[in-house]
């Protein structure tokens, strides 16, 4: 189903007086939508820049707590799998009961479990408000960009989108500098801190500026059964991963995938399912993008993380180093990312993404020659490579998939489009934790284990390359897009 071309009301208090909703002043239009805008910038912020500060930390808090590489890979995957679960859910609460209370309420969510992380005194303290931290996450993002998508229209949505993946890019870009420099002047603590005034402030914009909801879907009743399958199919899938070559973990795995054909054939047959799967069967451009939002972040969310490690392991850099070396790629990003919004507005975007893809592709491959003795020019020219592909398939792709779809199912896409995201960083870290199994196994990553650490970031980036080789057949296959049919 295609957006159509008509004004989204942006009034939700004219909304509510009359069934037909007024149309806005031009300039109470224009300033709620600075509004919005500023809103999602601050959480769009917010979250990356805790993501990417956590992995270049991720050594620290290991020594502090004695952790495995194993038990490491869970304090990025914890955040992201909870973030996963609950992201399709609260995406179609939000569409029932509004996108505005439920992105106050993880913002909120946020905040407080960023001030819980900084007292935490064990591993499993530490792992356990990880997954808090994503409930909160899966609020966001389930809502953020769907509020965005409702009050910009079609002619100016990619430039706003690209703005506020800017505002992601450029979190991802503060958090490994700052996170390092924090991390190593401040300790690990201090990177969690930061978030709580920003969420703080954020709240405060929401409250005072923000009038209004949006949620179009009202009265439906919310698919609880469906949710579950879910979830349930995304921790027996990640969990899975996590603890092969066992046998347990090869099970888990092969229950997990047939969880999601499960959730699939269940949803078909509910009236108001939590996700519909008719998206993804009756609109080849929707199913398409999000399929290349999979493949993409699949190959790419392990990369910082791995550089990290070796970095501080391989090469010896100090946290603040290192971060200031990984800054290069969402710096590009940052830069890349409203330029390419810009042009999906006026160029067909699967072209803009594909060649993204492709970029991406180049910059894996280079990857997998990366050694204990790769000079940093190389491994930084391969990153400003990454950033450029990557912010040039991001932008459009997020426009093709939100302009696919009717504005009812807004929150639904946006948090599939969330979710391809979290999937895909799971996938990313699951393949990581899977070759660490393998090649490494459970032990703490010292000296004499550098050789085979190597070897795992080697076998990681040819199967990203592969992924994102794939990627670029995907993206060039979803066909002309609504943005382009205009």
């Amino acid at each position: 189903m295609l957006i159509t071309n008509d004004n989204i009301a942006l009034s939700s208090k004219a909304a509510e007086i009359s069934q037909t909703p007024q149309k806005p002043s031009p300039a109470v239009r224009k300033t709620e939508k600075q509004i919005v805008l500023l809103i999602a910038i601050l959480a769009g912020f917010i979250t990356p820049f805790d993501g990417s500060a956590v992995n270049i930390a991720l050594p620290t808090m290991g020594a502090e707590f004695n952790m495995d590489a194993i038990a490491l890979s869970w304090v990025a995957t914890a955040y992201l799998l909870s973030s996963a679960v609950f992201l399709v859910p609260f995406g179609k609460i939000a569409d029932i009961y509004g996108r505005k209370k439920v992105f106050l309420y993880g913002i909120t969510i946020f905040g407080l479990a960023s001030l819980v992380m900084t007292l935490v005194s064990s591993e499993e303290m530490l792992i356990n408000v990880r997954v808090i931290q994503g409930l909160g996450s899966a609020m966001i993002f389930g809502t953020g960009v769907a509020i965005v998508t409702s009050v910009f229209p079609p002619g100016e949505r990619g430039a706003a989108l690209g703005i506020y993946i800017t505002a992601v890019y450029v979190g991802l870009s503060t958090g490994p500098l700052l996170g390092g420099i924090m991390t190593q002047h401040l300790g690990w603590r201090s990177i969690f801190l930061v978030n709580v005034p920003l969420a703080a402030v954020t709240v405060f914009l929401i409250l005072w500026k923000l009038k209004g909801e949006w949620a179009e879907c009202r009265g439906e009743q919310f698919d609880l059964a469906g949710s579950v399958i879910y979830g349930s199919a995304i921790i027996a899938l990640m969990y899975g991963f996590s603890i092969l070559p066992e046998m347990k973990g090869a099970a888990l795995v092969v229950l997990g995938f047939l969880g999601f054909v499960l959730f699939a054939l269940y949803e078909l047959r509910v009236p108001s399912p939590v996700l519909d799967i008719r998206l993804l069967t009756r609109n080849r451009v929707f199913a398409l993008s999000n399929m290349s939002a999979l493949i993409n972040y699949s190959a790419t969310y392990a990369v910082t993380f791995l550089l990290s490690l070796g970095l501080q392991y391989t090469k010896g850099f100090t946290p603040g180093h290192a971060g200031i070396i990984l800054i290069a790629q969402p710096v590009v990003q940052a830069m890349i990312s409203p330029i390419a919004g810009r042009l999906s507005d006026s160029i067909e975007p699967r072209y803009i993404a594909s060649a993204g893809m492709g970029l991406t592709a180049t910059g894996l491959f280079f990857l997998t020659f990366v050694t204990e003795v790769t000079p940093l020019w190389y491994i930084v020219t391969t990153l400003i490579l990454l950033g450029v592909g990557f912010g040039l398939f991001s932008s459009p792709n997020t426009n093709v998939i939100m302009s696919s779809v009717d504005k009812r199912y807004y929150g639904v896409a946006s948090g599939m489009n969330g979710t391809m995201r979290l999937l895909g960083q799971m996938l990313s870290m699951g393949i990581a934790m899977m070759i660490f199994s393998v090649v490494i196994g459970p032990v703490v990553i010292t000296s004499e284990y550098y050789p085979r650490f190597v070897t795992s970031m080697h076998y990681a980036f040819i199967l990203f390359t592969i992924f994102c080789i794939v990627g670029v057949f995907a993206s060039l296959a979803r066909g002309k897009s609504a943005t382009d049919s205009r």
